[in-house]
């Protein structure tokens, strides 16, 4: 081998060294690292559309919202996790309070997430950006109950509703922000006495979720209950008779239409305080507030987009029809969620 043959081979391999080491920084950019709380087999589509259109790759850790807290605190700045999702304005304010989160300036966010949606953002940027509603609202026995009795969250602890009342558990995340929701209109004083209304009229023990909620009040067991319209929407477009069935024997009112509006929650999603795939994280947060993510949110689960301008076509949603909603800023109800806690705790709801 002459020297200048020698020459043009170790160039050639200082060059395939140089690409080698330049390999693994480029397969970290193409990855996202992703802690959710959706339970939604009907997500997975949604994460496929992402890795198709960009090309970075989603691995999923799936947890309910309490475990995933722990999770991220536990492992701190060894997490591998990138972005977090939530499905509760309380879950989202506890992290954002312990400092799990990375504030994330987005100019696109900003103009597509309505601010009561959004973390706070103290010139950084959001802490989290709410991506889908669902509203809380009353399910009732139209042979037990009248609608105009229940068409409003203090309606529900009147005495003349004793011994009908259903719900699941009132340290529920849904039920703690909807009482922390209370709590900010209303007052401490008034929501306290609210809740002790709550619990003197209960038809039995708080259990179940939802659904269960739902097939109670339609069985005559309860006379009225609480729900997220996701799961009223999903028993509705339901393929099991019974559940559609079920839904004939209720009304679903949407309450405080003539006062402050009707309680709404989110499902969000944050970038995690020692995200190592920042560009993929801000990516992903931005796809999740496109169009097609939008409206992906209303056909896959029931959920109302975050996004007002986005059309959707989901016939359960459209049955229900358009609603005032309350315009409170969402982390101002995560905040009460400890002086709900105590209230409840005084009260007695379970």
């Amino acid at each position: 081998m002459t020297a200048k043959n020698t020459l043009k081979t170790l160039a050639g391999l200082i060059s395939c060294l140089g690409a080698l080491a330049a390999t693994p920084a480029l397969a970290q950019e193409q990855v996202l690292n992703l802690y959710s709380a959706r339970h939604y087999q009907t997500d997975e589509a949604l994460f496929s559309n992402f890795t198709k259109a960009t090309g970075v790759k989603i691995n999923i850790v799936s947890a309910d919202d309490a475990g995933i807290l722990q999770r991220l605190k536990s492992e701190g700045a060894a997490s591998p996790a990138d972005v977090i999702l939530l499905v509760d304005a309380a879950r989202l304010w506890f992290a954002e309070t312990n400092d799990l989160f990375a504030p994330v300036k987005s100019s696109y966010l900003e103009q597509r997430i309505p601010a009561q949606l959004r973390g706070k953002d103290a010139g950084q940027g959001s802490e989290w950006f709410g991506y889908s509603t669902r509203a809380r609202v009353v399910v009732y026995n139209k042979l037990k109950v009248k609608r105009e009795d229940v068409d409003s969250y203090a309606k529900l602890a009147d005495p003349k509703l004793k011994g009908q009342f259903c719900s699941r558990s009132g340290s529920h995340p849904y039920n703690l922000s909807l009482f922390g929701s209370y709590l900010e209109h209303a007052g401490p004083a008034a929501t306290e006495a609210w809740l002790k209304g709550l619990v003197a009229n209960q038809a039995r023990d708080p259990k179940g979720g939802d659904t269960d909620q739902i097939k109670a009040t339609a069985s005559g067991e309860c006379g009225v209950a609480l729900s997220n319209t996701y799961y009223i929407a999903r028993m509705m477009r339901s393929n099991k008779p019974d559940e559609r069935a079920a839904m004939e024997q209720v009304g679903v009112v949407f309450p405080n239409q003539q006062s402050w509006g009707t309680h709404v929650n989110v499902a969000g999603g944050a970038m995690a305080r020692h995200a190592k795939n920042r560009v993929a994280a801000v990516k992903f947060l931005e796809y999740l507030a496109t169009d097609d993510a939008q409206r992906y949110f209303a056909d896959g689960n029931n959920e109302y987009p975050a996004v007002s301008a986005v059309k959707i076509s989901n016939p359960a949603l459209d049955t229900l029809g358009t609603f005032k909603q309350e315009l409170i800023p969402l982390s101002a109800v995560g905040q009460n969620t400890p002086k709900v806690q105590q209230m409840l705790d005084r009260a007695g709801y379970k």
